[in-house]
Order: C-alpha cells, then sequence, then structure tokens
C-alpha cells in the first residue's frame, strides 16, 4: 500500500475472487466517505500489473560513476568505461549500503586523493573508523595504503566489507575487526571517520589519539550547520586544510598541527 499527495495505491494478488475484491473495496471507500461527510465523491481505477522479476528489474537504474579524478565506482554486472588514469572499485549494491556513492563517501574519497598526494606517492598506513561496505578502505588501498586497519560495530557491514574487499583485491591489505576503537594501540598518517557530527564528537578525544604527527584526519556524515562545531572540537590539536560543503553534507579534511 503506497499513499499519494491526493489518493491511496493498494496492490493485491489476482485470483478467482477479484469481482468480490472489487465490490468489497468500493464499499469501504463509500463508507470512509459517509463518515467524511464533505459530499466527495470517490473515484476508484483497478489495473492489471504486468508480471516483473522486482528483484533483479531496479539494476538498470545503477550505473558505473565517476568519484573525484582517479576513481570509477561500479557494479559487479556492468563492466566501467576504460581509462588508465582511474581505480576501478567493484561494490555490490545493497539495503544497507546502497551503491557506495553517497555525498559523504565521494568527499572522502576525493580528499583521500588529495591526502594520497600530499603523501608523494609513498606507502602509508591508514585507519577506517566505520567501514561500512569498505569503499574507503579500498580505495586507500588502490592509493597506495600498505595496510589498513577497518573497524566496524556492526557484525553485517562486516561481513559486507569482506565480501567488496575479496571482489577489489584488497583483502589481505586491510585487516577488518569489531573492536572498540581504543583497543587500537598506534597511531596512522591517514585516519578517516565517515560517521555522523555526533558519533565523531562521541569519539573525538580517540580519534585524536590515532592521527600521528602532522597526520590527516578526514571526517564526513557531517551536516553542514554542524561542520562549525566539529573543527571547534579539533582546532587545538589540527589545522583546517579544506572544508567540502554541501547542501545536506559537510566533509572536513584536518591536519594535526
Amino acid at each position: 500500500m503506497v499513499l499519494k499527495r491526493r489518493g491511496l495505491e493498494a496492490y493485491f494478488r489476482r485470483s478467482r475472487n477479484d469481482a468480490t475484491l472489487k465490490r468489497r473495496v468500493c464499499r469501504f471507500l463509500s463508507d470512509v466517505a459517509t463518515l467524511n461527510r464533505q459530499g466527495a465523491q470517490t473515484r476508484v481505477k483497478w489495473r492489471v500489473v504486468v508480471s516483473e522479476n522486482w528483484h533483479d528489474s531496479w539494476r538498470r537504474f545503477i550505473r558505473p560513476r565517476r568519484v573525484g579524478k582517479l576513481f570509477w565506482v561500479t557494479p559487479p554486472w556492468l563492466t566501467p568505461p576504460k581509462f588508465r588514469s582511474r581505480h576501478v572499485i567493484t561494490i555490490e549494491p545493497g539495503l544497507a549500503f546502497g551503491t557506495g556513492t553517497h555525498a559523504t563517501t565521494r568527499g572522502c574519497m576525493e580528499f583521500l586523493e588529495q591526502v594520497a598526494d600530499a603523501l608523494g606517492g609513498r606507502e602509508f598506513t591508514a585507519l577506517d573508523v566505520g567501514t561500512g561496505a569498505g569503499i574507503l578502505a579500498i580505495a586507500m588501498v588502490k592509493l597506495g595504503a600498505k595496510q589498513v586497519w577497518a573497524v566496524d560495530n556492526d557484525t553485517v557491514a562486516l561481513a559486507v566489507a569482506r565480501d567488496n574487499l575479496r571482489a577489489n583485491g584488497a583483502l589481505q591489505r586491510v585487516r577488518l575487526s569489531g573492536v572498540n576503537l581504543g583497543a587500537i594501540r598506534r597511531r596512522f598518517p591517514v585516519v578517516v571517520a565517515n560517521l555522523t557530527a555526533e558519533t565523531i564528537v562521541e569519539l573525538g578525544a580517540a580519534l585524536e589519539k590515532k592521527v600521528a604527527a602532522k597526520g590527516f584526519l578526514i571526517l564526513s556524515g557531517i551536516l553542514p550547520q554542524k561542520a562549525d562545531e566539529i573543527i571547534r572540537r579539533f582546532h587545538q590539536l589540527f589545522r583546517v586544510v579544506r572544508q567540502k560543503p554541501g547542501r545536506e553534507w559537510a566533509t572536513l579534511l584536518l591536519q594535526r598541527k
């Protein structure tokens, strides 16, 4: 059943009792109109919906997407256009994590390109907090990370991430874990956290401790009106390198002083 602006759509399975069903629906709508006492005439339209494979039909709406200057993100059943200058990331769209090209993900990937450039092509280690489907961990491996720690407290996310890492040949360089952030006893030149503003503030002290001297911290999942609050939270130890504002989401690139 789908509520529309000026009506209601309802779907019924076809059977031998179609005529009875129609009479009952019309009687019900007539009773509703009588109770409303507004005199409005109810119009009923019936249509037979052609059988379709709804499970797979949504796939035709998914296309390879450019992200930043260096990436193509594509579903596994399509072949992206061939560009030597772009890395291909294959992501299986799912109900929980979509296509992997959400605005917050794109913002993080664009800043990861900038960070990799600033590192001059050197290998680096990284921490991905709230890895979700694992797309940012994959992107960092493609950009030269020799080891990525990817953590998430959602067991479903970890399972999805593992499949995506394997599909992209990145599993050997990523350590997937559900451990608490405080249990990781090391610092990284690159830390990315695509969460929410509230969670970032809550994890602020732990995130600070994970960034090495002159290391980079990429933060996203932030509503634009919350960006200044996040900047103030980290301003004592970090400077703002770049801020990517948006109508719905903001992404921050910070560097430890």
